[in-house]
């Protein structure tokens, strides 16, 4: 199968590596200094799961010296969709897929308006792995799962092409029959425990065990969840306490790439995050107040040190 991994850090060069490894063929679409690296010395994986060094791996900036291809991992930052989207328009041929690794709940929507919903496929990735240095994708923890599915629900040939592929490369997943509910999952979790970390520029640890912020972590779940519901998707009741079980279960020294981004002084994802909470409660007459100062406490670090 031949793969374009569009935006290769944490997550796209993850499982990038992974599926090279496994003898398919695989393009990063890299830049800056992260591409250098990668030309002059591969892309290295430290992980518990296994240390991993491809070398050589075919690299570029430029989608169009690629051409079409079976399949498009695209897993930018949220606030590179539209221009990556635009650029992988030379990637897509009359069959190609592109499942998106995002965060949020917007990339589906963005991509199909780009490129076509026809070749849309919906993506959930779990699992904390950034770029430490150039050419290098460390993942903390054994979390390294992926859900994929179709849009709207069932089966296919290129999920299952997928799925046959990630089972070859060793990669954890789910072929998921309602995969807009699994990428709203994440979206509840990851809005509130991102933004909270960040805020207290913290791991998870302390912020779980202190009665007062665990209790700010409880409501900003509930918030999240609430605009969820109000926007249709069928997440269980229960929820919110499945998921402070979840997360008493994640290493203490766990961080969110937001936290990441802004210790590091890079642009932050939050307004699709904590902000899109705010946004789609506020359309929906749905209070978020944890989730508003969250936005509000970090927003003058989103566009990054500069």
């Amino acid at each position: 199968m031949r793969i374009a991994i569009m935006g290769s850090g944490g997550v796209g060069g993850y499982v990038g590596v992974r599926l090279a490894a496994a003898g398919e063929d695989v393009t990063f679409i890299a830049r800056g200094a992260h591409l250098a690296a990668i030309r002059e010395r591969g892309l290295r994986i430290e992980s518990a799961l296994g240390d991993l060094t491809l070398s050589p791996a075919a690299a570029t900036d430029d989608p169009a010296t690629v051409g079409p291809v079976d399949l498009v991992i695209f897993a930018v930052k949220l606030y590179d969709t539209e221009a990556a989207a635009e650029a992988a328009r030379a990637l897509i041929g009359p069959a190609t897929g592109v499942v998106t690794l995002q965060n949020g709940v917007d990339s589906v929507a963005v991509l199909s308006s780009v490129l076509g919903a026809g070749h849309v496929i919906g993506g959930v990735a779990h699992i904390a792995s950034t770029i430490a240095a150039p050419g290098l994708i460390r993942h903390t923890g054994t979390l390294a799962r992926l859900q994929v599915g179709e849009l709207e629900g069932g089966h296919s040939e290129r999920v299952a092409a997928l799925s046959e592929a990630l089972d070859r490369a060793g990669v954890d997943h789910q072929v998921s029959d309602d995969i807009a509910r699994d990428i709203w999952a994440k979206m509840v979790f990851l809005a509130t425990f991102s933004g909270l970390t960040a805020l207290t520029r913290l791991p998870i640890g302390p912020i779980r065990e202190d009665p007062e912020t665990r209790a700010l972590y409880e409501a900003g779940l509930t918030e999240a969840l609430a605009v969820a519901h109000a926007r249709g998707i069928a997440l269980p009741a229960d929820f919110v306490a499945r998921t402070l079980t979840r997360t008493d279960q994640l290493p203490a020294a766990m961080k969110s790439s937001l936290l990441h981004d802004l210790e590091n002084g890079r642009r932050l994802e939050l307004p699709w995050l904590s902000g899109a909470i705010v946004r789609m409660g506020a359309e929906l007459g749905i209070a978020t107040p944890i989730h508003g100062f969250i936005a509000t406490a970090l927003k003058l670090h989103a566009e990054g040190a500069g």
